[in-house]
């Protein structure tokens, strides 16, 4: 096995099988993702945690579909969310900013009607891997996700931390096809069965 910034890139065998981490003899299947920022402080011009997910989208080889900088404001959060769940050229939003506890923080109030599944492992995941990084301050977070109509959607703090946490060590191993025993992507066909 070996490492690469942090992530998994050889294969690790027990009995010939991969146990998990990432196969590069798979073939890489990009997903088109849309970034939310929810903010009532920044804009598009200091926007650094919406920038850095856009930045490590790309890097990772994924398509950025489409970015948005709306206020927290539940309506506003829904109206665009809403509108990239029912574009098919979208397979995935991630949200960045408006989790925690204040009153402005609305972004799990507004996402969660949404979900027709919650994806309940994802905030159970992210806050171990934020424990690492913040310690106790992780449980003032709210992170969250679920699948609607064939599109998922990810909620993640608005620091730049919680952002290279949440993406690097959680969602980008999940959006990669190539992750093994299993990620999100060889799921997505499968989404809209009845």
């Amino acid at each position: 096995m070996t490492r690469r910034d942090g992530q998994m890139t050889g294969e690790k065998l027990a009995r010939g099988r991969l146990v998990h981490g990432i196969n590069e003899a798979l073939e890489f299947k990009p997903v088109r993702i849309a970034v939310l920022t929810v903010t009532d402080s920044r804009t598009r011009a200091t926007d650094t945690s919406g920038d850095l997910l856009a930045q490590r989208i790309e890097t990772a080889g994924h398509i950025l579909a489409a970015r948005e900088l709306v206020r927290d404001d539940t309506t506003a959060i829904q109206e665009t969310v809403t509108g990239w769940i029912d574009d098919p050229q979208i397979d995935a939003v991630i949200s960045t900013g408006g989790t925690g506890l204040t009153g402005r923080d609305v972004t799990p109030e507004a996402l969660s009607p949404l979900f027709e599944k919650e994806i309940e492992g994802f905030s159970v995941i992210f806050h171990q891997v934020s424990f690492q990084s913040v310690g106790l301050s992780t449980l003032q977070s709210r992170a969250c996700a679920g699948v609607t109509r064939g599109t998922f959607i990810f909620a993640l703090p608005g620091s730049n931390g919680a952002v290279k946490d949440g993406w690097d060590k959680v969602i980008s191993l999940q959006l990669d096809s190539r992750h093994r025993p299993c990620n999100l992507v060889e799921l997505m066909p499968r989404l809209m069965e009845k």
